[in-house]
């Protein structure tokens, strides 16, 4: 965690703002990466079930008798088009973690303006609430 300061009339006085030091950014960073190539290998999966890229089959051109079956198959596409779409919004807010590592505002509560706790930091890397803040 690193204090800044601020130099007035010669003297270092702290500004207030608290961020967490360089080395715990690239170790939050870290994570984020791992995060994201999972993420994005999920909604790569996702996305071949929703357009069967990954099929060379006849899965989607040959004509189906039973309704229920093809009903349960337009289903399924719906929840991974839907899940999919959720992933992507991860990903999207994984990469705007890792801006907030660049700018040294990762880790702030937006709301409270004080620090995220590393341990929800770790398990939910792309927070930008305290808890204290979530819970208003």
């Amino acid at each position: 965690m690193v204090k800044s300061k601020q130099e007035t009339n010669g003297q270092e006085e702290p500004t207030g703002i608290i961020r967490y030091s360089d080395d715990e950014l690239q170790e939050f960073k870290a994570v984020i990466l791992d995060k994201l190539a999972q993420a994005k290998k999920d909604f790569e999966l996702l996305m071949s079930t929703v357009t069967h890229s990954g099929s060379n089959d006849t899965e989607d051109t040959s004509p189906t008798f039973k309704v229920l079956e093809e009903g349960a198959s337009t289903l399924s596409k719906e929840e991974s088009g839907q899940l999919a779409l959720r992933q992507q919004k991860f990903i999207t807010s994984l990469e705007a973690a890792l801006v907030r590592i660049e700018n040294q505002t990762y880790g702030v509560c937006r709301v409270t303006g004080k620090l995220i706790p590393k341990a929800r930091l770790l398990s939910v890397p792309h927070a930008t609430l305290s808890i204290e803040a979530k819970n208003k």
